[in-house]
């Protein structure tokens, strides 16, 4: 009588395969989940930067014009840096911009540690953002 071939360890193999598949799903699912959030948030706080150096005007020009304008110094850009670093999640130094003093350019970054996918060798990313403001004058 001749012996059939056994099926066993095929549930197992399978089992094995498919949990890995799932863990790595689940990885992209959280993780990107947090990339995204990460780049949004990123994004927040350079907006917020770039407001708060566009709001540092030249008064005496403002008067003199009616135009307003940013100070030519470096006083914009150390308070949108000082905003910025207030955030615990901003990693890297904060590009700030504002010559000719018509826009304040802002570029800020942060750094998402991922939960899962630092399982399979995906230990962490950096997400930045750029923003711009312009001072108004009259409402």
């Amino acid at each position: 009588m001749r012996r059939r071939r056994d099926d066993r360890g095929t549930v197992a193999l399978f089992t094995t395969i498919f949990a890995v598949f799932v863990l790595v799903l689940a990885g992209l699912l959280v993780d990107g989940g947090l990339t995204i959030h990460a780049r949004q948030r990123a994004a927040d706080i350079a907006e917020q930067a770039a407001r708060a150096a566009a709001d540092d005007i030249d008064v005496a020009y403002l008067r003199r014009t009616g135009r307003a304008r940013i100070l030519a110094t470096d006083a914009p850009c150390r308070r949108a840096r000082l905003l910025a670093r207030k955030y615990p999640e901003v990693t890297g130094p904060i590009q700030c911009d504002t010559s000719g003093g018509e826009v304040a350019r802002v570029i800020v970054q942060i750094r998402v540690k991922f939960q899962l996918l630092s399982a399979f060798g995906f230990s962490d990313m950096t997400m930045s953002s750029a923003a711009s403001a312009h001072p108004q004058e009259g409402i």
